[in-house]
């Protein structure tokens, strides 16, 4: 059975449809990629799928369950659980208390519950701490764990907005544009950690992404849709092969020969707006 199933889902802002009559599985332990050129709904679908805008229609399961228009902090209590293509980081915290400020919020401790120094706070206070320090290890920033997040690399902020994001235990990750900005040497770390997220926890990544290089590098599957409708999808051979999205995004046809080149240049890709519009 499907970890994530999207049936008919379409996205409206008055008379401006964005995500038109979409369908998609995602199984578990998948990583799927979804690509499109800018403008093509990206975006807004992942912010339909994971709450943070209701669907004009269609319905969208989660583990068989239906969890169309249920709000984003309720999906994250279920295991659903986004980034965003800007930072949502503490600046002015360190990367520990970064990660330790999302374990709280996830385990529900409260303010009382803080001013109470008994054994049992000071005991999950503690446990607390050892669980956000193992996730800085997990994602490979553990020699600036106590650095703060604001004078991190940019590189290593987005991976920690991926540490935040595993505090909640997720089961599905969603990542909108993980290697925005980034240099091929981040890329390449930003990549290898998608990986361990499904080899060494189990999750299933979908992930939104210009660089065109990292999704075929790391992808199972590819959805790419252009003006909020599908129109591809399959392996990364397959999808780079496809003359329609080739036109659409990927590429143009050789003058010469006529067969389809695309263009998987990762600095090309990298230099694309980021910003996706509705």
């Amino acid at each position: 059975m499907a970890l994530l199933e999207v049936q008919g889902l379409t996205k409206r802002f008055g008379g401006l449809v964005a995500v038109n009559d979409v369908s998609l599985s995602v199984e578990p332990g998948e990583i799927r990629g979804l690509i499109g050129p800018n403008g093509a709904g990206k975006t807004t679908l992942f912010n339909v799928i994971s709450g943070a805008l209701k669907p004009s229609a269609g319905r969208i399961r989660f583990d068989g369950r239906d969890i169309t228009g249920v709000p984003m902090h309720a999906l994250v209590r279920r295991g659903v659980v986004r980034t965003f293509q800007h930072s949502q980081l503490f600046p002015g915290f360190t990367v520990l208390r970064n990660v330790l400020i999302g374990l709280h919020l996830h385990a529900g401790s409260g303010f009382l519950e803080g001013l109470v120094n008994s054994p049992a706070t000071r005991r999950r206070r503690e446990e607390l701490e050892d669980r956000a320090m193992e996730i800085v290890r997990f994602v490979g920033i553990s020699a600036r764990a106590h650095e703060l997040a604001a004078t991190l690399p940019h590189g290593y902020k987005r991976i920690l907005q991926v540490a935040v994001a595993l505090g909640p235990t997720p089961r599905l990750l969603l990542l909108d544009e993980p290697v925005a900005g980034m240099n091929h040497e981040d890329v390449d770390r930003m990549m290898d950690l998608v990986r361990d997220l499904r080899e060494k926890r189990g999750i299933t990544v979908v992930l939104v992404e210009h660089n065109m290089q990292a999704v075929m590098n790391v992808c199972d599957r590819i959805t790419c849709i252009q003006f909020g409708r599908k129109i591809a999808e399959g392996t990364p051979e397959v999808v780079s092969q496809d003359p329609t999205v080739i036109e659409a995004y990927l590429g143009t046809f050789d003058d010469d020969d006529g067969d389809p080149v695309p263009n998987m240049d990762s600095h090309d890709a990298s230099n694309v707006d980021s910003h996706d519009a509705a």
